[in-house]
């Protein structure tokens, strides 16, 4: 028996309510671009919107014009999405807050996750978003899942609760030792500044 190996996610399909309030959110409030739009090919009641979240994968939203905006929580029963997290930088991520609530919108409040900070609030449609950045940038030609693979197994072995940013550090100097090549042959760390 062999997996069927995935390579990322393709796209996420949300059931929407009308066009507009789709366009509002997605592209409005998270600035994606709107690239695409076709009927649903599977129910010609709907139309199928495309959006772009920043990374060329897609954020699909099935509308119907009969349908009206419900800000009521999504169910988050067993089998249901929780939440839908999104990346952001940094800079973006200190300015949060304050456009919500210039709309208006409830929020968390910054967290502190450890390896991120993450902010949540609800869409027009009840579901929760949670929009986050990493406290890190990977080195080159490794991905934010190598980084938090090592991470977490450095934070199992020293008995911690939760991946802290000094697991990353720690982390990010192993990966690259073992992916980035040196004339040295003992690359430890010293102390330059003793007399």
């Amino acid at each position: 028996m062999q997996k069927i190996q995935t390579q990322g996610i393709h796209h996420i399909t949300l059931v929407g309510a009308d066009r507009q309030t789709s366009i509002d959110f997605w592209e409005g409030v998270l600035g994606m671009p709107f690239v695409f739009e076709q009927p649903n090919l599977d129910d010609a009641n709907q139309s199928h919107l495309y959006f772009d979240p920043g990374d060329g994968r897609l954020i699909t939203i099935f509308t119907n014009e009969d349908r009206k905006p419900d800000a009521e929580p999504a169910p988050q029963d067993i089998g249901c999405v929780h939440h839908m997290a999104l990346n952001v930088s940094q800079a973006t991520f200190r300015q949060i807050a304050d456009r919500l609530e210039e709309r208006g919108v409830q929020h968390s409040g910054p967290k502190d996750r450890g390896f991120m900070d993450s902010i949540y609030f609800r869409d027009p449609l009840g579901l929760l978003i949670e929009l986050a950045s990493y406290r890190f940038e990977p080195p080159a030609g490794v991905s934010m899942g190598q980084v938090m693979l090592e991470a977490h197994k450095m934070r199992v072995a020293r008995g911690d609760y939760n991946i802290q940013e000094i697991h990353l550090a720690d982390a990010i100097e192993k990966l690259t030792r073992e992916t980035q090549q040196s004339l040295s042959e003992d690359r430890s760390a010293r102390n330059p500044y003793q007399s």
